[in-house]
């Protein structure tokens, strides 16, 4: 029998249970330990979500039994903790953004390799077998050469001035949050389907908000949960709310990207839309199991997600039969099946399947442009 690779996992927001519940059900891995602020927090935690260990973040350094560390906290702790993990000898699974600068990510890329340890980025949204699908068939040709790509990320749960979350205040997330945070995911999707590389972006962002009500009492992403008027303060928004980016390829075509955080009624819709040569292929992660091919001549055509029918090289993405339904929780699981992978071997694959600490740096270093972009009011070449 495998032996058991021990797991901590570093924050509890939103997405820290949700790489909790994928690791949970994957074979031989167990996660030991929950990491928080404070002890009395890791305690509170560890006991509802049913984790034996809780720790701060220095205690679980010491702790030698823990193999693999998940980096689930606000965006500036992403650096500190993943160099803290990856000098105490861990493998790391890191929240997207990797960093806040692109030095900080090259730092952590170099010193991963130095180190030899397993390396991951959770661009999970890649990971809908609809989506590995598309490469596939690009793979094949039977996209023929791409003639442009539309993508959109559309969101609601910043809608009203009320919505608040520690991503809208600059020295937790960043300078950017749209792109960063939901843009980074499209952009990480259209280069790895497409296979190009974006070489220029034009952006040109809007704050809708530009002053939002903070809450004086803590609420959790995508919680949902009213608070009275006399619960909040005003709050300056920099970030912003919207932002449209024309593309660049290396190919010499173009495509562009709109992404939102306040499209009422649009909850998690992430849409995909590649034109080729030879057909068209569109992907929406709120239907997640189909996949919308276009034809000029012939019918078009809705394939649906089924082992039987997805190509080989998607197949290992698909873990029901045709019309059992499989979504966002499951990309996480998906994505951790194959990094795990690696850390059974002890070392990177020559050729990663997964994200890699490359691909956070490549997505910083296209983020930082379209913020540059934006600024300047011109292209900026990547």
């Amino acid at each position: 029998m495998s032996k058991k690779i021990k797991v901590a996992i570093v924050g509890t927001g939103f997405i820290g249970p949700a790489h909790l519940e994928a690791l949970r059900r994957i074979p031989n891995i167990e996660v030991t330990a929950l990491v928080e602020v404070n002890q009395q927090v890791a305690d509170a935690k560890a006991d509802e979500l049913g984790i034996p260990s809780a720790y701060t973040f220095e205690n679980m350094l010491k702790d030698d039994s823990i193999e693999v560390v998940h980096i689930c906290t606000p965006n500036f702790l992403h650096f500190p903790q993943t160099k803290a993990c990856l000098l105490a000898g861990k493998h790391v699974i890191c929240e997207k953004p990797l960093a806040n600068t692109i030095a900080e990510a090259e730092e952590l890329v170099s010193l991963a390799a130095e180190k030899g340890l397993v390396n991951a980025v959770h661009f999970n949204l890649r990971y809908y077998p609809m989506v590995r699908q598309m490469k596939v068939m690009r793979e094949k040709g039977e996209l023929g050469e791409v003639y442009s790509v539309m993508g959109s990320y559309l969101q609601d749960w910043l809608f009203f001035n009320t919505d608040y979350n520690w991503r809208l205040e600059p020295d937790q997330s960043g300078g950017s949050r749209a792109v960063a945070d939901i843009g980074s995911h499209l952009l990480d999707m259209t280069e790895y389907v497409t296979g190009l590389k974006i070489t220029a972006v034009m952006a040109d962002f809007s704050t809708v908000h530009k002053t939002r009500l903070k809450p004086l009492k803590a609420i959790e992403t995508f919680s949902g949960k009213a608070l009275d008027p006399s619960d909040y303060k005003e709050y300056p928004v920099t970030s912003e709310d919207y932002a449209t980016v024309l593309l660049r390829f290396d190919n010499g075509n173009t495509g562009s990207i709109t992404v939102s955080q306040v499209n009422a009624g649009r909850k998690n819709r992430l849409n995909i839309e590649i034109s080729g040569s030879k057909a068209n292929f569109e992907f929406n992660a709120e239907k997640p199991n189909e996949l919308w091919i276009g034809k000029r001549d012939g019918l078009n055509q809705v394939l649906m997600k089924d082992p039987a029918l997805v190509d080989e090289g998607a197949r290992s993405l698909v873990s029901f039969p045709g019309g059992h339904q499989e979504g966002f929780p499951d990309t996480s699981k998906q994505l951790f099946k194959e990094v795990y992978a690696a850390v059974r071997e002890g070392k990177m694959p020559e050729k990663a399947s997964f994200p890699t600490f490359a691909d956070g740096l490549r997505e910083l270093i296209i983020g930082e442009a379209i913020v540059e972009s934006n600024e300047k009011e011109a292209w900026v070449k990547i």
